[in-house]
């Protein structure tokens, strides 16, 4: 009788037990706004995973490379190579090909690539485009680190990214920030959009690599913004955005320069009161200010004060577009430009030229 007095004691504990374990968990979220063992398992998750970019740095890091820039002194032929600058690079294939900015090589006579495995390298300079601040090495070596690319997912504002460089020559460095701006433009071109960074971009970082938290590259490290003669950074870096780079790459191969078109105009876009004056409130294009008097604009007959509003039969809303569609065409083609003169709608048939090129 004692034993069975006891079970049935036990079993109404174990069932009040139950019933209040089942009350807390309908009645904590009602409460504290999320249930009982979501917020455990929160909490699990939050200690056992820390937050970590290894996986990223470990798929791209080995494709960066040092760049070595070697001047040989002419007056003293035999005394030993100075190092005129340092500076990095991004391993683009298999072929050895390996993209990095123009200013870091462009006074070198001889150049030496370091790979993190050990390796070093004497390099030839495949083509260069000071526009851009781009130019190709090639190295010849077996098994070549790559890195992940994937030209079709631009960066976007906020994404979080890491600069991967030589800062200094204190060997591979990593540092992280976001994607603060894109779009920028006006540094070593007037046209050219950047990527705006607070990664670090240090003296050194200079053709190394932007990458994603996946360790997919999304821009060329190119320079980081100064004032007068301060050094140091301002938590503003620029990187020229992939898409950008792997196309300037492609042409810089192939011809070992960039081949662009060009018009031998300035301009500056439509405004309001330009629009006001030509009695067309809902005009827009690119008003040229300024020709060149020996180049196709002028041998066209077009003048200053025209509104270039198509190019070929596309809108021109603005400088930039303009400015692009120039450089993309084929020096020697004939194109038909849109202008507003004195109110009147004109068709101005022009043979581009070619845009030259200055090493400086």
């Amino acid at each position: 009788m004692m034993i069975k007095d006891t079970l049935i004691y036990v079993s109404k504990a174990i069932a009040f037990g139950l019933i209040m374990a089942a009350v807390i968990i309908i009645v904590m979220p009602f409460i504290t706004g999320q249930s009982l063992t979501n917020g455990l398992f929160n909490r699990a998750v939050t200690s056992s995973n820390e937050l970590s970019f290894a996986t990223a740095v470990r798929r791209a890091a080995p494709a960066v490379v040092n760049i070595y820039s070697l001047s040989i002194d002419q007056r003293k032929p035999l005394k030993p190579s100075s190092l005129q600058g340092l500076g990095s690079g991004v391993i683009m294939s298999k072929e050895g090909y390996i993209l990095t900015n123009y200013h870091v090589i462009k006074q070198a006579d001889e150049i030496v690539v370091a790979l993190q495995d050990g390796r070093k390298f004497t390099s030839e300079v495949v083509g260069s485009d000071p526009e851009t601040d781009l130019a190709v090495l090639k190295i010849e070596g077996d098994n070549l680190p790559l890195v992940p690319l994937e030209l079709d997912v631009p960066a976007r504002v906020g994404d979080v990214v890491l600069a991967i460089g030589n800062p200094y020559n204190l060997g591979q460095t990593i540092t992280q920030g976001i994607i603060s701006a894109t779009g920028r433009n006006g540094l070593s071109s007037g046209y050219l959009d950047f990527l705006q960074t607070d990664a670090a971009i240090n003296a050194g970082n200079s053709g190394g690599a932007l990458i994603d938290t996946t360790g997919q590259l999304v821009g060329i490290n190119t320079a980081a913004f100064q004032i007068g003669n301060e050094s140091g950074t301002h938590g503003i870096s620029f990187a020229i955005p992939i898409k950008l780079a792997h196309s300037i790459m492609g042409k810089l191969i192939q011809d070992g320069r960039v081949i662009r078109g060009a018009l031998g105009i300035g301009g500056e876009a439509v405004g309001p009161v330009m629009a006001q004056i030509l009695n067309i409130p809902d005009l827009t294009g690119v008003l040229i200010t300024s020709i060149d008097p020996v180049g196709p604009a002028a041998r066209a007959k077009l003048k200053k004060r025209d509104v270039i509003t198509h190019y070929e039969g596309e809108a021109i809303p603005g400088v930039a577009m303009l400015m692009d569609r120039i450089a993309e065409t084929t020096p020697g083609k004939e194109v038909k430009l849109t202008i507003i003169r004195e109110g009147k709608s004109y068709d101005v048939p022009v043979v581009i030229a070619e845009k030259p090129v200055h090493y400086n």
